[in-house]
């Protein structure tokens, strides 16, 4: 006797009840018949092996499509593999109806399924109401159906919504009124969610204990699906749990396990009015959306998880700005990039500074904002270590230069110092702020410089001295540059992400925040709203960059706005005012002084006055670097308009650069040939009044242009 082939009395037993038995292996593509099988599909009495091609010949196309997908089902079920089938002659007729009840295996080395089951004639219902195949119309609604649930499903984001889309899932033919999501914590069953019942009933089901003899419980104790066709089966099966379904008034339920990576992590009920028997395609059905389900609860429940993750690593990372301080407003966002963890490596603080009393707002305070490489968890490690040696240095009553010194110092030795550690390095910027009068004290080590808003709107660059990003050299020095925020202005601090995101370069970047800046606020944490707006809020979309790939990355930003103070003092304070130093050994920032002369001059009426102030200004400090060996100081303001002074309607601009020399310049007349002295006389062609002053230390050269009258 073959291997696998019953006793004779065995099937002697099975051909005197007119039952058949047959195999099937699916990676051979080869089937088995006993006599009685080969007689009931129309070949002669005797043991036969068919091709799959030959076996399928002999039934109804419809039905043999099915055979797969039924096959499949009772695999994941772990149950029979029960279908009728029609017995087709060489004229392609019906013969006879068999049912084939099958247990399905699956081959270890090649994976595909094999069968070994019964074949049984059956008699044809009338109307063919028993027949398996489903109607090509029925099955194009299924298909339908499932491609719609899978989409409405993958785009569900939280558990609320993926149980809010399986509420209003409308199946073929057999919708649920009832649903619920159970599911399962340490030995308890859970109620995740529920539809079609009153608030209140999930009650009895939560907290119920695993071992409990309910439908749900059993589904997750053993991964496998429950059907119960009638109230009389449920009584039947479930007696102690009957009476807890019973005022539901349902007729047929289905419990499915909803199944991740092999793990049961709960079960789903689906609880119908009308009575469902529950046929193989109806159970395909319900198999495949519970599927979808579990992944879309899974999916969900990863994602609140890291949201709440994320949102407790930024409350403990992110400071709080502290007391409001008298004659300034600071605001401040944080907008994590937009995949992962979204948790980066962007941070800021602002930090109460030694000499004020502890718990008192108007003392001198520091703002710092920066970017440590990389954004995953590394990077947000590392900056808040970084973050809270800033803020020792500068309790401890450091310079800006040197808290930057001893940080870059702090974050080489974390991550330099250790054989196959990840390198990383971090830009920041470093403000010391006393509000009384404005002053701040910037060193800024590889981050953007700062922008400022002027009491008109007009937005400038400041440029800034600065060094190499912190962590990279020990031993940088980090220059300082000092800038006053006049009344009525307000400055911004900025990490990359808010000029680069959404496919900028650095340029159109700028223009987009300038323009952003320009328009009308109410206040600094309406600016800020507007800024994070721009950037991660629908309008972002229609304002891309010019680069093809749309950079995403976190972004932090600090706003400091000094109250607008105009009258107090009797006179106005000037609309626009900035100021450059130009050092004897960066004759470079010449120039930067012609940029922040023209971005100051950016509505200036008359293009040729423009060109005018930017050579002159180019003038002078070439000069002081030529002639003396000291620094030039450039002033540029521009008056309001409707001053005494002024023209007839228009303003004036007034720019002077003072250095330490003390010779002063004179006006000549060079000849032809001579290659300096024209300075003074482009000054006397071009300017409306100029003039050399000297001054305790040196002297001051300016000049003056007043626009035209619109």
């Amino acid at each position: 006797m073959r291997t696998g082939e019953p006793p004779p009395a065995v099937g002697e037993l099975l051909a005197a009840l007119a039952t058949g038995l047959w195999r099937y292996d699916a990676a051979a593509g080869v089937v088995t018949l006993d006599a009685e099988a080969a007689r009931l599909v129309g070949l002669p009495a005797r043991p036969t092996r068919l091709t799959e091609a030959g076996i399928r010949a002999r039934f109804h196309p419809v039905d043999w499509n099915e055979v797969d997908g039924i096959v499949q089902l009772a695999l994941a079920e772990g149950t029979l593999a029960e279908v009728r089938m029609r017995i087709m002659d060489e004229q392609r007729r019906v013969v006879r109806t068999v049912r084939s009840r099958s247990r399905p295996s699956v081959d270890p080395k090649s994976g595909r399924y094999r069968l070994i089951g019964t074949l049984q004639e059956v008699g044809e219902p009338p109307g063919g109401a028993a027949r398996s195949p489903v109607t090509g119309d029925w099955r194009r609604s299924r298909e339908a159906f499932l491609l719609d649930a899978g989409r409405a499903l993958a785009e569900a984001r939280s558990t609320e919504e993926v149980l809010r889309v399986a509420a209003g899932l409308s199946m073929p033919g057999f919708s649920p009124d009832g649903l619920a999501v159970f599911g399962a914590e340490a030995d308890r069953l859970t109620v995740v969610g529920h539809y079609g019942q009153k608030p209140g009933d999930e009650g009895p089901f939560t907290q119920m204990s695993l071992d409990t003899d309910y439908p749900a419980a059993e589904v997750v104790r053993t991964g496998r699906a429950v059907y119960l066709s009638s109230p009389r089966q449920y009584r039947s099966r479930y007696p102690v749990c009957w009476p807890l379904a019973e005022h539901f008034n349902r007729h047929s339920w289905a419990f499915l396990p909803l199944t991740v990576a092999g793990r049961t992590m709960g079960a789903w009920m689906a609880a119908f009015k009308n009575p469902v028997t529950f046929t193989p395609d109806e159970r395909s059905v319900l198999t495949t959306v519970a599927r979808m389900l579990a992944q879309a609860l899974s999916r969900a429940g990863a994602a609140e998880t890291e949201r709440e993750l994320t949102d407790g690593l930024q409350r403990s990372m992110l400071p709080t700005l502290g007391p409001r301080i008298p004659g300034m407003t600071v605001a401040a966002r944080y907008i994590p990039t937009g995949g992962g963890l979204q948790v980066g490596g962007d941070w800021y603080d602002m930090i109460q500074l030694p000499g004020a009393p502890s718990g008192t707002a108007g003392g001198r305070f520091a703002l710092v904002i920066g970017d440590v490489q990389g954004h995953d968890v590394r990077a947000a490690g590392l900056m808040g270590q970084l973050r809270i040696a800033l803020r020792a240095y500068a309790c401890e009553g450091h310079r800006p230069d040197a808290v930057l010194s001893r940080a870059s110092r702090f974050l080489h030795g974390m991550t330099y110092g250790t054989e196959g550690t990840d390198l990383r390095f971090a830009t920041c910027l470093y403000a010391e702020v006393d509000p009384a009068s404005g002053t701040l004290e910037i060193a800024r080590a590889g981050h953007p410089d700062p922008a400022v808003r002027m009491a008109d709107g007009t937005v400038l660059m400041r440029p800034t001295a600065g060094g190499m990003p912190l962590g990279i050299d020990p031993d940088v020095d980090y220059p300082t540059t000092r800038l006053v925020l006049e009344p009525g202005e307000a400055m911004l601090l900025c990490t990359d992400g808010l000029i680069e995101t959404g496919g900028h370069d650095l340029d159109t970047g700028w223009r987009r925040i300038r323009q952003i800046m320009e328009e009308r606020h109410e206040d600094a944490e309406a600016l800020a709203d507007a800024l994070a707006q721009a950037v991660h809020g629908p309008s972002s979309h229609h304002a891309t960059g010019p680069l093809t790939d749309r950079r995403e990355d976190d972004i932090a930003l600090l706003l400091l706005s000094r109250t607008d103070e105009r009258g107090r003092a009797g006179r106005p304070a000037p609309v626009r005012r900035t100021m450059l130093t130009v050092a004897q050994a960066e004759p470079e920032r010449v120039s930067g002084a012609r940029r922040q002369l023209r971005e100051l001059l950016h509505d200036w009426s008359s293009p040729d006055q423009v060109d005018s102030a930017e050579l002159l200004a180019s003038e002078m400090l070439t000069n002081v670097l030529v002639h003396t060996d000291t620094d030039a100081l450039l002033v540029a303001e521009v008056s309001a308009a409707g001053n005494d002074s002024d023209g007839p309607g228009g303003r004036r601009m007034r720019v002077e650069v003072a250095d330490a020399g003390d010779d002063l310049p004179h006006l000549r007349h060079p000849g032809e040939l001579a290659s300096s002295g024209r300075g003074l006389l482009l000054t006397e062609l071009l300017a409306d009044a100029w003039g050399v002053e000297p001054r305790g230390q040196g002297k001051s050269t300016w000049f003056e242009l007043h626009e035209p009258p619109p």
